[in-house]
């Protein structure tokens, strides 16, 4: 009787997991990355299946691995219903965004002399950013604000929109300073 129940338990979840995550892959535009506010309200605020601090780990782990930074929505699924979480999230999240992908592109290129497609993706720039910098005020929640950080989101933001150097050096100056514990 208990194996029924947890299979049945397991088939909800599995189906809740892959309905959100289908839904948030139609958001997807400015990547996986910048749905991450509203995983966070489904995971952890709605169904409390993960804390703030596994949130924010899981994030910073699958980001740190090399490989695409979708990565982090199996370790989600994986967290919450084992491999078949993992499964279900990721496939729910990368199928229906690369086929809207794809179809974007092939009308984009089939109908060049049109302009829709390029007043679509400018359209679409102010959400992405937005959609971002709720990113980074989720995952800041879950380790805590403090000066440090916020200090260097700034400093990258100002450099980034001031200066022509490749962002991966900030990048590299926030994983040394945090190596150092300065941040």
């Amino acid at each position: 009787m208990a194996v029924i129940a947890q299979g049945d338990w397991l088939m909800g979840v599995l189906i809740q997991l892959s309905l959100q995550f289908l839904l948030i892959s139609f958001l997807a535009f400015g990547g996986a990355s910048a749905t991450l506010p509203e995983m966070h309200r489904f995971l952890v605020v709605q169904h409390h299946w993960i804390d703030d601090q596994t949130f924010s780990s899981l994030y910073a782990i699958s980001q740190a691995a090399p490989g695409p930074n979708v990565l982090f929505v199996a370790l989600f699924g994986w967290q919450v219903a084992g491999l078949p979480g993992a499964i279900c999230t990721l496939f729910a999240m990368c199928i229906p965004a690369a086929i809207l992908a794809l179809l974007f592109e092939h009308y984009a290129s089939r109908y060049p002399e049109h302009r829709w497609h390029y007043m679509f993706r400018r359209a679409l720039a102010p959400i992405t950013v937005g959609l971002v910098m709720a990113t980074a005020l989720i995952v800041m929640q879950g380790v805590g604000f403090s000066a440090g950080p916020v200090l260097l989101a700034g400093v990258a933001v100002w450099v980034t929109l001031r200066t022509k150097y490749n962002p991966l050096w900030l990048i590299g100056l926030g994983a040394l300073l945090g190596a150092l514990g300065w941040i």
